[in-house]
């Protein structure tokens, strides 16, 4: 039985066991369908929380309290929206976004899509494995004992195993999140400041507040979680008859990824909110030690390990699958670095640069704030793509976007194009001595 069949029939399984249950599941019912359910998107998703994104997240807790929360709220609208439309061109098309953007659009163009996602990714694959060594350094191991090791562990789980089982890994990896939540218990947040700003919008008009806000979403609607998610779908061997489920998966996995995002926010402002930003995940997990004692520094700690280990693989992953698809070679985890060489050996380059560069006396610190705004830059790039490819009935079909979702999709990316705008001009006026 091949990958696909296999995920096919459990998805089936799952699908049926639901409906012979007239009126009510158990709990454990619900909990296999969930996990039948769960694949690229969920994946990819949770892969945006990762140490960057911790940094980020716990920065707006600590310099803005609860202020960013509408703010996220309409992140995670996005996010939904986004991830869909990534995953609904993977599971109609059975191409990856690389593969549909170049033969959508010109080389010139194709080019741009693959440089902007390296540019991105570059950063954030050093920032990764940085991010391990500083929660190993928590617990009282230096990172050259463990960045090694953990760079050795997540070649071999890409370069040895199936897409499924690694898959099955990532979710393990994503169990870590749950960290967060119980940190943020742990911190006794103001419940009705939460509540107030999570539906009233709040807004500074200064540059650091368009800063955060940037940085928020280039570390939530990262470029190259659509890469793969839509990339995962077809490496699943997904069909248009299982795009229910994967659009479900896709869903849960953005919602559940922000909900992570905003626990770390909320922990954060409640510890120590409007103290000014904070220079790392690492730093967040210290200032949580007086309010919440040891257990808080350890759980953040996990989480950070669990959070960065997950992209260390995935964001490589993405880059591979970009170029593999842009170039037309062969490109799935489940084949062998004989059969495809490019995938294998651009992942294998990129886990080797990132252990490297984080080994050394890097300002990670920079590289984390750098490499969070740099993907708020460049993701309007690349959701431009995305719509207009979502758009194409020539392309999708009945499936493409709707008069409706056309709209909310373009307002999306206007949206975070217009944030990444004023970020790029305040910064140039600033050069001048104009901000």
């Amino acid at each position: 039985m091949t990958t696909r069949d296999l995920d096919t029939t459990v998805a089936t399984s799952a699908v049926s066991a639901a409906g012979a249950v007239p009126t009510r599941r158990t709990g454990w019912r619900r909990i296999t369908m969930v996990a039948a359910i769960a694949g690229p998107g969920l994946v990819a998703a949770n892969a945006g929380n990762d140490a960057a994104g911790i940094a980020t997240y716990a920065s707006a807790g600590s310099q803005f309290t609860y202020g960013t929360l509408f703010f996220m709220v309409l992140v995670t609208i996005a996010l939904v929206m986004v991830q869909e439309m990534a995953v609904r061109l993977g599971a109609h098309t059975g191409k990856g976004l690389g593969a549909l953007i170049r033969e959508q659009f010109s080389l010139r163009l194709t080019g741009l899509a693959v440089f902007c996602l390296l540019l991105a990714n570059t950063g954030l694959v050093v920032s990764e494995f940085a991010g391990i060594g500083a929660a190993f350094e928590l617990l009282g191991v230096p990172k050259w004992a463990v960045i090694p090791p953990a760079a050795i562990l997540l070649w071999s789980l890409v370069l040895f195993g199936s897409y499924r089982w690694a898959e099955r890994i990532f979710l393990i990896m994503s169990l870590a999140f749950f960290a967060y939540p119980i940190a943020m218990i742990l911190g006794h947040p103001h419940w009705g400041e939460v509540g107030k700003h999570l539906v009233v919008p709040h807004v500074e008009p200064s540059k650091d507040f368009i800063l955060l806000a940037v940085a928020l979403i280039g570390t939530t609607v990262s470029p190259y979680m659509q890469f793969y998610a839509a990339a995962g779908v077809v490496d699943r061997g997904a069909k248009p008859e299982d795009y229910r489920l994967i659009k479900l998966d896709a869903m849960l996995g953005a919602v559940f990824a922000c909900i992570i995002s905003l626990t770390i926010i909320i922990a954060t402002a409640a510890a120590i909110g409007g103290t000014g930003p904070l220079a790392s995940a690492a730093q967040a997990a210290e200032a949580l030690k007086p309010v919440a004692g040891q257990n808080a520094e350890l759980l953040f700690a996990l989480g950070l390990i669990g959070a960065s280990a997950l992209a260390g693989a995935v964001v490589p992953l993405s880059a591979s699958y970009a170029i593999g698809e842009a170039a037309g070679v062969e490109r799935s985890v489940s084949r062998s670095f004989r059969d495809a060489p490019l995938f294998l050996g651009l992942f294998t380059a990129q886990i080797v640069l990132g252990a490297t560069v984080a080994m050394t006396p890097v300002d990670v610190i920079q590289l984390l704030i750098g490499t969070q705004v740099l993907q708020g830059l460049i993701s309007p790039i690349v959701l431009v793509y995305l719509l207009v490819l979502t758009n194409r009935r020539s392309l999708l079909g009945a499936a493409a976007n709707s008069p409706r979702y056309r709209i909310a999709a373009t307002a999306v990316v206007v949206g975070v194009a217009g944030m990444s705008t004023i970020l790029l001009v305040q910064t140039v006026l600033g050069w001048f001595g104009l901000g």
